[in-house]
């Protein structure tokens, strides 16, 4: 979403801050429960910032670029196409290539640099999409274009 890149870089980062935040806060419940908001409150902010520059380079400079094109094959953007049509299938796109990537540095931030983190991976990539595609499809991507849209009206 955009019309110049500052707006899609503005776009990225909402929805990849959005992601990462929503993520971040299921996996520590899943890892470590919730005993109190404070504490949880506190990992949570030290915790996300680390996911959130490593998914933000993977979304720019590989996943985004892998997904827009494989997103674009499947469905060819043109005047007939609704835009809904061409908006979930990127959005499912890049579900699919963040859960796969971003379950493989949350094994490494769990288990280690070591034979542990791959045993624990394909897990990771189950639990990761459950969650991840119904938060993007019904939570971030209709909240950041809803904000997107009141701060650029015309785009």
């Amino acid at each position: 979403m955009g019309q110049t890149k500052t707006q899609k870089n503005i776009f990225t980062l909402m929805m990849c801050f959005g992601m990462v935040l929503g993520m971040t806060a299921y996996n520590m419940l899943l890892n470590e429960g919730f005993h109190s908001a404070s504490i949880f409150f506190t990992n949570l902010f030290k915790e996300f910032w680390l996911g959130f520059i490593v998914a933000l380079i993977l979304d720019v400079f590989v996943v985004g670029k892998i997904a827009k094109g494989i997103a674009f094959k499947i469905v060819k953007p043109n005047k007939d196409i609704k835009p809904i049509k061409l908006i979930l299938t990127i959005s499912c796109c890049m579900v699919i290539g963040m859960v796969i990537c971003m379950s493989l540095f949350g094994a490494i931030m769990i288990a280690g640099f070591n034979i542990g983190a791959l045993k624990l991976y394909p897990l990771c990539i189950v639990r990761n999409f459950v969650m991840a595609l119904p938060l993007n499809l019904l939570i971030v991507s209709p909240i950041v274009r809803f904000i997107f849209g009141k701060i650029f009206p015309s785009a």
